[in-house]
């Protein structure tokens, strides 16, 4: 079992890098958005935290920055009919304390905003994840119920400033690499200054 990975990274095209370990073997890793943003320049060495899994159709290697994603990206597995690719896109589109905040309130509508992810999937995994949210790391989960609303208010922030930006005709997964970009910079602190910010961000690429 491959369980970490730390060598030069070489290639990163969403939602796979490429990986050389020890001058020798090169590595192809699947990972989320989250991850990606985290990432540092090609050429430099990058730490990841894998799971290795088998299938029918071959073997692939699932890649994080931070070991609450990979624990959540494991849980979320055991739901029925999710698999990997379904995991990273959930993973891509929404932060591990945001998705657990979305479980524990239920809150079906936040899940459904996730691409590919219905009403009856949505309502899966409020079922199936309930239970499993104590076997997480316990930096994962909201350590108050102040620090969960917060970060529901933060989500529906983001996803206000993601459909206003494909409202001005950019593409759904362009505006939201915009706007996921920004989430660290405290000063953005009202939607339009959000807005500004990733659209300024789209601008300069």
């Amino acid at each position: 079992m491959i369980s970490r990975l730390r060598g030069k990274l070489m290639e990163k095209q969403p939602p796979v890098l490429l990986v050389e370990v020890a001058n020798a073997f090169t590595y192809e890793v699947h990972a989320s958005m989250h991850t990606f943003y985290q990432l540092p320049a090609l050429g430099q060495e990058v730490m990841l935290y894998t799971q290795f899994i088998v299938r029918e159709e071959g073997h692939y290697l699932y890649g994080f920055c931070e070991q609450q994603e990979r624990a959540l990206f494991s849980q979320l597995l055991r739901v029925n009919g999710v698999g990997p690719k379904v995991a990273l896109g959930i993973l891509s589109k929404i932060e591990a304390c945001e998705f657990i905040v979305c479980v524990e309130q239920q809150n079906i509508t936040a899940l459904q905003r996730i691409p590919g992810i219905g009403k009856k999937t949505a309502e899966r995994l409020i079922i199936e994840m309930r239970d499993r949210l104590s076997t997480l790391p316990a930096k994962t989960r909201p350590s108050t119920a102040t620090d969960a609303v917060t970060m529901e208010l933060a989500y529906n922030h983001q996803q206000d400033a993601i459909a206003a930006l494909v409202a001005l005709g950019y593409k759904n997964q362009e505006a939201s690499r915009a706007v996921l970009q920004q989430i660290s910079d405290d000063s953005l602190s009202s939607l339009e200054s959000l807005i500004r910010a990733a659209l300024k961000s789209m601008d300069e690429r």
